[in-house]
């Protein structure tokens, strides 16, 4: 006999096929299934199509600004705001999904129905679950976009939304926290970037100048805070194009939305889908539509999960975004930063300063797993980086005095260029800042009759200072680095020993009372905290590996006099 959740999902998956239906979606090759869970739903392969197209929906369902923006009900009030900067475009799809999830007739609400009520990622970790991060760059991320939304809630959602249900009659309905947070995992874990025809979302030139100049408003609602931005650049890089399209119409727009249907479909490494448009319907017969293709080149097994790639991406991304991790993923990395507040404590800050800024230094780097396969320990490292990406950017080829010689590891060296210059200026002692005056007064006259270019004050820099003073500042972060990770949950073979003696389950609550450490017995921990242990575990075996190669370079770059 079903269980009474799969039996609740059953009737809820019932209605969001009709729905579907109604709104002209072809399941063409697949179904819609549930799978647990943790999973939600999922796309499943149901039989063979000759052309691969596996689904279709049509653009008019898909939830985009523009969709927004023509509701009959609440399109003139959110252009208006939309107009004036009060809300960008995410803002405003996060505002349509949180208002039509406490509407109580929401023509939306078979789809709505569909999507979790809770999520994985750590903005609805309990306070247990969230010390697990204590030490990562997750932590501290999590409390500022908690602070951050809560105080946009409060500031400008809240009024909006409690605006716009009055305008549509329901007086009495309360809004909440919650109720934000979850449209805003929504988005995030949801979206899409769907590469549009510009008549399609500029169907009038009044509509083009009117929304075109206030497209990207920052309402300060971006997930970008974690790692400085890095995490969330290019939200979706999976391969998608625009078919079928003609005429003025061949300019691409791309923009982000949520379109029902194809974003059931789960994350793989190895997708087996993509997603296209078609603009005139000319290639799979359906005018301004969007569908999943299948990439593989066999017919699919019956029954098999469709998946897609939601990009290459460490843990520390898709948990903060997604709310899930993958054991031993390839693309793991780890972010490194010097803070930008600390230079004001070294010697020499301002003219530091100056120089960090003529060579547009990178005050933080990402460190992704596969360097390591480059790097003076390439043991168990794995690349698939077949052309040289991996490798880190040679310094400068050349030396003005002839007494700076290349170094000996140059090519074995993992760390990226952009970093190790900024460490260079930041570790500079005083003889050094004058060769590097010296130098550069040389090369442009003292007069500065010119300024010069970022290549020609890196080449300065190094031939001053060389590598020693900035792999030993590096060495000191990534020391720093693994005491953090260590600090509060133990080494990595702690965290190995935990996930060993763990049994996942499904639910926190089943947690309650089940904790065991006796010998021979699983510890029962929550999905949150299992994937909270995979992600430190990582960070703190990348933190060592990496300090390891530091090291070795530094002890080089010392013997040899650099």
């Amino acid at each position: 006999m079903a269980s009474e959740e799969e039996a609740a999902a059953a009737g809820k998956l019932e209605r969001f096929l009709q729905w579907l239906q109604v709104n002209k979606a072809e399941l063409r090759g697949c179904n819609i299934k549930y799978c647990d869970q943790n999973k939600g739903f999922g796309v499943f392969s149901s039989n063979d199509v000759s052309d691969g197209v596996l689904l279709v929906v049509p653009l008019d369902l898909a939830i985009t600004p523009m969709r927004v923006l023509q509701d009959p009900l609440i399109g003139p009030e959110c252009r208006a705001m939309f107009e004036e900067g009060e809300v960008d475009d995410r803002f405003l799809m996060i505002l349509f999904l949180m208002l039509e999830r406490l509407r109580n007739n929401s023509s939306w609400k078979p789809y709505l129905d569909m999507l979790p009520s809770t999520f994985g990622n750590p903005l609805w970790f309990t306070d247990d679950e969230l010390l697990e991060l204590k030490g990562t760059t997750l932590y501290r991320a999590t409390e500022l976009q908690r602070k951050k939304l809560l105080s946009l809630y409060e500031d400008r959602a809240k009024g909006l939304v409690q605006k716009l249900l009055i305008l549509d009659g329901d007086l009495e309905i309360e809004v909440c926290f919650e109720d934000f947070l979850w449209a805003n995992s929504v988005f995030w874990t949801r979206a899409l970037n769907i590469p549009l025809p510009r008549s399609y979302i500029f169907p009038q030139i009044q509509e083009d100048q009117d929304i075109q100049s206030s497209l990207n408003h920052d309402s300060g609602v971006s997930q970008s805070d974690i790692s400085a931005g890095d995490l969330t650049d290019g939200k979706d890089e999976e391969r998608s194009k625009v078919s079928g399209v003609d005429g003025q119409s061949n300019e691409t727009v791309w923009v982000e939305g949520l379109v029902p249907g194809i974003d059931f479909c789960n994350h793989n490494l190895k997708a087996v889908a993509t997603w296209e448009v078609d603009g005139t319907g000319m290639t799979i017969g359906v005018p301004q539509s969007m569908y999943l293709l299948s990439a593989e080149k066999t017919p699919f097994q019956m029954e098999k999960e469709i998946t897609i790639s939601y990009g290459n991406k460490g843990n520390e991304e898709l948990l903060y975004l997604y709310g899930f991790v993958i054991d031993n993923n390839p693309d793991e990395y780890l972010m490194v930063h010097y803070p930008v507040e600390a230079i004001q404590n070294v010697p020499f800050a301002d003219s530091k300063m100056q120089l960090l800024e003529a060579q547009k230094a990178e005050m933080r780097c990402l460190l992704p797993k596969r360097l390591l396969a480059h790097g003076f320990f390439p043991e168990g490292a794995t690349s698939n980086d077949n052309n040289g990406k991996g490798k880190a950017e040679k310094i400068c080829s050349f030396s003005w005095s002839g007494q700076r010689r290349m170094p000996s590891y140059i090519n074995k060296l993992v760390f990226p260029e952009e970093f190790l210059t900024a460490l260079r200026t930041i570790a500079m002692q005083e003889d050094e800042l004058f060769k590097v005056t010296s130098f550069l007064e040389e090369l442009v006259g003292s007069e500065g009759v010119r300024q010069p270019t970022d290549t020609e004050v890196k080449t300065a820099v190094w031939e001053a200072c060389g590598d020693s003073g900035a792999l030993q500042l590096l060495f000191d972060l990534l020391q720093t680095k693994v005491m953090d990770l260590e600090e509060n949950s133990g080494t990595e073979d702690c965290d190995t020993e935990l996930l060993e003696k763990a049994q996942d389950v499904k639910n926190v609550e089943q947690c309650e009372s089940k904790d065991t450490d006796e010998p021979g017995h699983y510890k029962l921990i929550s999905r949150n905290t299992w994937s909270s242990i995979v992600y430190r575990k990582g960070q703190k075996q990348l933190a060592r590996l990496f300090l390891k190669e530091a090291e070795h370079a530094l002890h080089l770059s010392l013997s040899e006099g650099g």
